[in-house]
């Protein structure tokens, strides 16, 4: 991911924070410019919660190639408390214990390297269950 990008989402990717309409109330992770359903401009920052439960999942056994070494790994589409969904990997479990409909916590991790000695991007994944706490990481 180029550092500029990368230093653009920081709030969205550090905070969970999204922009809720201040007309009709929808949720947009990550926050948008106008409104997709009134078309209003104007937004308020809101934190997300940081749980929320697995609404479509995968595996992904052929990755981009900066995610290689990750490979296989489950990409899932979760919604969190509150209504907002987003797209996050789901770690620290055996891919048997996914399940659509399961409940997790969304937590603070390593996403990638840029180079050899780039910048080290952080983000959000997804643990199952709400401690967020596993002894095997992934």
């Amino acid at each position: 991911m180029p550092s500029p990008r990368y230093t653009r989402e920081i709030p969205q990717r550090y905070r969970l924070e999204a922009g809720k309409c201040k007309n009709c109330g929808f949720i947009a992770f990550p926050p948008r410019l106008v409104c997709p359903e009134c078309h209003n401009k104007e937004f308020e920052t809101i934190k997300l919660s940081e749980e929320g439960k697995i609404l479509t999942y995968t595996i992904i056994y052929v990755p981009p190639a900066n995610f290689k070494l990750e490979s296989p790994y489950a990409i899932g589409i979760v919604e969190m408390d509150g209504g907002a969904k987003l797209t996050a990997q789901i770690v620290d479990c055996s891919f048997d214990e996914i399940s659509i409909g399961q409940k997790v916590k969304m937590v603070f991790r390593k996403i990638q390297s840029e180079g050899d000695s780039g910048i080290i991007c952080y983000g959000y994944k997804c643990v199952i269950g709400n401690d967020g706490h596993r002894n095997n990481k992934r």
